[in-house]
């Protein structure tokens, strides 16, 4: 089977799907319409081509630098071409509004759409003309996938086709709880969040309720770790140093993908005060990693949640509740472990990445033999 997916080449959850379908002795190909900034590590196998800034040698007639330059709506020619050329069974789109346009436009068949979180919950709401757009790409679809129920909730609104709700799964081989060389003292109660630092993740009511445990528990050590970048970084930091907790808050920066594991082996508790959210990878991670979580009643978290025996599910934007749990967590170390275990045990048994490839691969299968 020759798959072509539409998605951007630096995204890891696009690395994880092209290189375990690879890996299947698919053929794959991908379509990227972003530049690649750094090392992508699926680059040189076997069984995947990619097609972005560099070009294959039968369209070199086309620029590099004009394809940059051009927007992703005029694209849709340069991607015919490279699907004459690729000749795929199956082209899937991994977002349902640019790459989901592109798709569409092309008019090939079979074709899936893949939604990932802000193209359901915030495109559509710009204005009336980015509905219909939104329309447009479902309805030219063969097969819409969705990683949520809630997600899949949000695309009925859309559309009356069915929807198959295909998670993303997680490398219990890779996530696992283990002894890892830790950049706290063995006495500190470190907790934490690795996430991209923007507004809709609602880092700023962890801080402010890690503020709020620590002037109750003031015997104990308690330190915060915020792992990632984004736009919201100064704000956050400004917002430690305003609430004079510079010396138990850490900002680590941005962390490769492979170490993420290790970072999460470092905290006793991940929070999750998320505004908006599709699904949840990152909290399941955390559970992989036997981590108790704390997460927001917002969009998927709470299917990946079981409230009281995984973590804890509250309102969101409400730092009063986030300490509250945590001081849980800080007062209690038996239910932070019972809690933690059971959350890796609901992912092994419900979220496992072998059984998330299988069903996409079935997905396939079936869209092949009903075309």
């Amino acid at each position: 089977m020759r798959i072509l997916i539409l998605s951007d080449l630096e995204s890891p959850h696009t690395t994880k799907w092209v290189k375990s379908l690879a890996e299947l002795n698919y053929s794959i190909g991908i379509f990227s319409i972003h530049n690649v900034t750094k090392s992508i590590p699926y680059i040189n196998s076997k069984n995947i081509k990619i097609y972005n800034g560099k070009i294959s040698s039968k369209l070199k007639d086309k620029s590099e630098n004009n394809l940059i330059k051009l927007n992703y709506l005029k694209m849709f020619k340069y991607l015919k071409l490279v699907i004459d050329e690729f000749k795929p069974d199956i082209v899937h789109s991994h977002y349902a509004t640019s790459y989901g346009l592109l798709g569409a436009l092309t008019g090939f068949h079979p074709y899936i759409i893949s939604a990932w979180g802000t193209d359901v919950y915030s495109f559509p709401n710009k204005s009336f003309f980015h509905q219909l757009i939104f329309k447009y790409n479902l309805s030219k679809s063969d097969s819409i996938l969705s990683t949520s129920k809630a997600m899949r909730d949000e695309l009925t609104k859309y559309t009356s086709r069915k929807i198959i709700v295909t998670p993303f799964g997680i490398n219990i081989n890779k996530f696992k709880p283990e002894i890892v060389k830790s950049i706290f003292s063995k006495d500190d109660f470190v907790i934490g969040i690795i996430k991209t630092l923007e507004k809709n993740y609602g880092i700023e009511f962890l801080i402010k309720a890690f503020k709020k445990v620590k002037n109750n528990s003031p015997l104990k050590s308690l330190k915060l770790m915020i792992t990632g970048k984004g736009s919201q970084e100064l704000f956050l930091k400004n917002l430690v140093s305003d609430l004079k907790i510079v010396e138990d808050v850490v900002f680590t920066g941005y962390i490769e993908p492979d170490l993420v594991p290790d970072y999460l082996n470092m905290l006793d508790v991940t929070v999750f005060p998320s505004i908006e959210e599709s699904f949840g990878v990152a909290v399941l991670e955390a559970s992989a990693c036997a981590r108790p979580v704390i997460v927001t009643n917002v969009g998927g978290l709470p299917e990946v949640v079981e409230n009281g025996k995984t973590g804890f599910i509250i309102e969101k934007e409400n730092s009063d509740a986030i300490a509250l749990a945590l001081e849980k967590f800080i007062s209690n170390p038996e239910l932070k472990f019972e809690l933690g275990i059971n959350g890796r045990q609901k992912v092994i048994q419900e979220y496992n990445w072998d059984d998330s490839i299988k069903q996409m691969i079935s997905v396939y299968e079936q869209i092949i033999i009903n075309n």
